[in-house]
This record gives C-alpha cells, sequence and structure tokens, in this order.
C-alpha cells in the first residue's frame, strides 16, 4: 500500500492507459479492414462483398457486385451467403456503423473471416473504387 502511495503518479499512469488500450480493443469490434484490402481479399481470395444497406440506399449506389441483403434481413438469408464459411465476407453500408453489427452477426453464425469495410461507401468511393447503381 505504501508503494502504491509514494508512486500514485505512476500508478495512475498505468491504469489510464491500461484502460485505453481495452477501449480501443473493444471500440474496434472486429476492426474493420480498408476498402483496398477488401478489393484485395475479393479478387485474389474470392470474398464475398455484402451490402448492409436498405434497397433504396442499395439502389442509389453500392460497391461493383455487392449483393443487398439488409441489415434487418440478414439473420434471415444467412442461407444466401456461401457454404464455404471460411472465406472472407466483406460487409459494406454507407458509413460502416452497419457493416460492423452485421460482420459480428456473421461471425456468429460462423463466418470467422467475416468483417466491415471501415469508412462504409464513403471510404469505397473516397478509394476511387468503382460503385454502381441498379
Amino acid at each position: 500500500m505504501k508503494f502504491i502511495i509514494d508512486n500514485l503518479a505512476l500508478v495512475a499512469i498505468a491504469v489510464l492507459s491500461g484502460g485505453m488500450l481495452l477501449w480501443s480493443s473493444f471500440s474496434r469490434s472486429g476492426g474493420g479492414v480498408a476498402p483496398a484490402e477488401a478489393v484485395r481479399q475479393i479478387n485474389r481470395e474470392k470474398g464475398v462483398l455484402i451490402d448492409v444497406c436498405e434497397p433504396g440506399e442499395h439502389a442509389a449506389g453500392h460497391g461493383v457486385g455487392a449483393r443487398n441483403i439488409p441489415l434487418g434481413q440478414l439473420e434471415q438469408r444467412i442461407a444466401e451467403l456461401p457454404k464455404n464459411k471460411e472465406l472472407p465476407v466483406l460487409v459494406l453500408c454507407q458509413s460502416g456503423m452497419r457493416a460492423g453489427r452485421a460482420a459480428t452477426t456473421l461471425r456468429k453464425h460462423g463466418y470467422g473471416r467475416a468483417v466491415a469495410v471501415a469508412g462504409g461507401l464513403r471510404a469505397w468511393r473516397d478509394a476511387g473504387l468503382p460503385v454502381e447503381k441498379d
């Protein structure tokens, strides 16, 4: 106890830095890959691009080749995903928020390589990647 009192500043720094490490680990919840990495996984590892936006958003613009399965229907439509659960599943939405939740859901269903595209469709466009409209 004397050590803690004598070194209160060091103890506070250690606790604070540990808390920051834990917070950053949990806030990423599945991380997310940059759009360029998503394209690499699609092209080289036969990854599948899933757009979890609502149909109207999807029709207004989505990554080329993306399948539209809205977040609210994802669990009911799991059968539409590849049978091979080892393939990368790249999840895209407008901002990346819904995609993160969808990737977590997919991992719970055994898709261990499901991950959100960080920054969503905005980052996809900013990276100069192709977008198509229905």
